[in-house]
């Protein structure tokens, strides 16, 4: 049962380094849903957002990601990130 508590605290620690590291001034990190997309209709993250994100994981979550190819189904929502960064940690 921890390891619940564990993804649901990673995918709120993501939240707020997404708001935060990106300047998303009027969105509230609560109120992004876990399966909505992060580009696009979603969050309308952009390529300089993807690449931000990519320097953000890597600090504060100690993951990498090394090509598009493998970033586009990671950065599909704040559930495939919060996978990945549980998934290639430690």
């Amino acid at each position: 049962m921890g390891s619940v508590i564990e993804f649901d605290g990673l995918k709120e620690q993501l939240k707020k380094v997404i708001v935060e590291e990106l300047n998303l001034e009027d969105i509230d990190p609560g109120e992004i849903d876990d399966n909505a997309p992060l580009f696009g209709e979603g969050l309308e993250l952009d390529s300089l957002d993807a690449v931000e994100l990519v320097v953000q994981l890597q600090t504060h979550f100690g993951v990498e990601i090394t090509s598009m190819e493998q970033a586009k189904p990671v950065f599909q929502s704040i559930e495939t990130l919060a996978r990945f960064i549980q998934e290639n940690q430690g």
